[in-house]
């Protein structure tokens, strides 16, 4: 523990996060959760409050939070907004109040890390290296307050700025066990920069291999938010068999649960009204943002042409490059292809670890309310194809490398292992045998098993670049086992042995 000179005058001085921050000379924090904080910012003067920011996630952001209000010790007041759906369904502010309400208790995070974990229904954790003396006496020191509205978050901002305390203590930094930035990744293996594909049957097992993925092969780069994030550029995801009720793995491992997605779904099936301090919904993006409701509009399109390929949404607004907040989310293709209904959605930005699984939840919510509508009104009975996603920039922030390495050591191979046994390729199946001092190929469908194409040849690394080279989409795990099965013919011909691949 360091001690940190405090200047004469009250400035706020943030350890982590400077940039995503508004400071005043006041005593009083505003923690505004989804509202964006600018929506409060503007309507107080600099001298009424120390530090207006955001606060998304519990997990990640709260910890982070109580070391800013540590260092600080002129803060004495706190206000905490919950005003939106967004922040009732997160459970930001509600889990920082019971942290002021209740307190800690030693134990540990869903990945396995030991911390102090606050005693709400919420989940969120503070990292241990910080004293519980100290926490406690943080708790004593700050009055805190609740509003569910920006104007009485306002209101209880200028009451607090006509008073005025001492700081409670010195300013106080504490070492971070795991503190990641440029160097806090793994040796990174070499890889392409650009055009990624990952497939799962479920959005779970599919977000897992995203992780691994990026840890294992993505950039590191400074973001615009003080910090790092790694990051993939055009990374397509591709969940093949997600059930209608959707898939949660018990213990769920996921940055989301099922009441969390039930509301999430609701923000992009559903237009809403602007309410102050956010800036708009998917679902009003789509259902009335340019005057049109565009989910009406591809049901209909696809009722009466259903093999259109021009059943397109559009998020993006010209004008975001002008106001800025432009959604991540900008445009959702729907395609029926053999009566099976595809959605493929792009997104310029997209956080892998926090956002992506619910906004997959989320998309394949309105691909099956398409396909449902599409049989109740034109009468088109349709299969749900597969969920895609094509996001741009695919990355994981630096505050949860530790939770993405915990996955993957966790689940990443678990998964893998459990897709080896249920092996299947669509392009099919080879099977392999000897004649004379020939190997001979058979490529099968992998329904029929019919032969579409036959291999010959004395030479197993000969066939192999000849076979993949004619289906550059075989699997990885496919082509090595074929490679194995082609070198074992070869040997067996050199032993004057007949081969018949079992």
């Amino acid at each position: 523990m360091t001690a940190i000179t405090k200047p004469s005058q009250f400035q706020y001085k943030p350890l982590h996060k400077p940039n995503q921050l508004i400071y005043g000379t006041g005593q009083t924090a505003v923690i505004t959760g989804w509202t964006i904080k600018e929506a409060i910012a503007k309507k107080l003067n600099p001298s009424e409050f120390a530090v207006v920011g955001q606060l998304y996630s519990p997990t990640r952001g709260i910890s982070l939070l109580i070391r800013n209000l540590l260092a600080n010790p002129h803060v004495r007041y706190l206000v905490i907004l919950n005003a939106t759906k967004e922040d009732r369904n997160a459970g930001s502010g509600t889990c920082l109040l019971d942290f002021f309400r209740h307190g800690v208790e030693e134990g540990t995070s869903d990945t396995g890390r030991h911390c102090w974990v606050i005693r709400s229904s919420i989940k969120g954790y503070i990292d241990m290296e910080i004293p519980l003396v100290i926490l406690e006496q943080l708790r004593r020191e700050l009055s805190v307050a609740e509003a569910d509205s920006i104007t009485q978050a306002v209101s209880l901002v200028k009451s607090y700025g006509s008073k005025t305390q001492e700081p409670w203590g010195k300013s106080l930094e504490f070492p971070m066990a795991n503190d990641v930035g440029a160097s806090g990744c793994a040796p990174l293996k070499p890889g392409p920069r650009y055009g990624h594909r990952i497939e799962g049957r479920t959005i779970a097992e599919t977000w897992v291999k995203i992780i691994h993925r990026i840890k294992t092969t993505g950039t590191i780069r400074p973001t615009g938010y003080d910090g790092y994030w790694q990051e993939l550029i055009d990374l397509m995801a591709v969940v093949t068999a997600e059930p209608p009720e959707f898939y949660f793995p018990q213990p769920n491992y996921l940055p989301c649960d099922r009441d969390f997605i039930q509301e999430y779904i609701h923000q992009i099936l559903d237009d809403a009204p602007v309410v102050e301090g956010v800036k708009y919904t998917y679902g009003q993006r789509l259902r009335s943002w340019f005057k049109r409701d565009q989910i009406e509009q591809v049901i209909t399109k696809l009722i009466g042409e259903i093999d259109a390929a021009s059943a397109v949404m559009s998020l993006w607004d010209v004008k975001d490059h002008e106001k800025g907040g432009s959604p991540c989310l900008n445009h959702i293709w729907l395609r029926v292809v053999d009566n099976e209904l595809s959605l493929t959605a792009t997104l310029r930005s997209n956080d892998m670890f926090s956002a992506w699984a619910a906004n997959a939840f989320g998309l394949r919510a309105l691909q099956q309310y398409i396909t449902d509508q599409i049989g109740k009104r034109g009468g088109i009975q349709l299969k749900m194809g597969p969920l895609i996603t094509v996001s741009q920039s695919a990355h994981i922030y630096d505050d949860c490398y530790d939770y993405a390495n915990r996955i993957i050591q966790n689940h990443y191979q678990q998964i893998i292992n459990s897709e080896q046994k249920q092996y299947a390729d669509p392009i099919g199946n080879f099977l392999i045998e000897t004649e004379n001092t020939d190997i001979i190929v058979k490529h099968t469908t992998p329904g029929s098993g019919e032969v579409i194409a036959t291999y010959s040849g004395k030479n197993a690394m000969s066939l192999s670049r000849k076979i993949c080279s004619d289906n550059p989409s075989i699997q990885p795990s496919h082509a090595v086992y074929l490679g194995i099965e082609l070198e074992k013919a070869m040997i067996a011909i050199k032993e004057d042995k007949n081969y018949h691949q079992l």
